[in-house]
């Protein structure tokens, strides 16, 4: 089993696309019907699906420093990365890392 991922709101979807591109699984907060919904919605939505949010959402650290369940968040501070670097640490936790590994679990790009 692989990892799974789940865009944030905020993020490009050109990652959504460069992940694609190397078939690994992504979905939009559109594709899964989840624009606009409230953070601890999305972290519920990506638990029961078992996807890993990638965010630059303090909110969701915040969340889980709160102990909300989540099947992972992988994090990267706002303009901190180029698309393609957010990528490539993207491919590397999803080659590198067992999805169950990733529950509850920060994975800070």
């Amino acid at each position: 089993m692989r990892i799974r991922f789940l865009l944030d709101e905020h993020i490009d979807h050109a990652i959504a696309r460069g992940l694609r591109r190397r078939g690994i699984d992504v979905i939009t907060p559109e594709d899964a019907g989840l624009k606009s919904y409230s953070d601890p919605d999305v972290l519920t939505y990506a638990l029961r699906e078992q996807r890993v949010v990638i965010t630059h959402d303090r909110d969701l650290l915040r969340l889980h420093k709160e102990g909300h369940p989540h099947a992972g968040i992988a994090f990267c501070e706002a303009h901190s990365r180029s698309i393609g670097q957010m990528i490539d640490r993207l491919i590397v936790l999803y080659e590198e890392t067992d999805p169950h590994d990733m529950a509850n679990f920060i994975a800070y790009l």
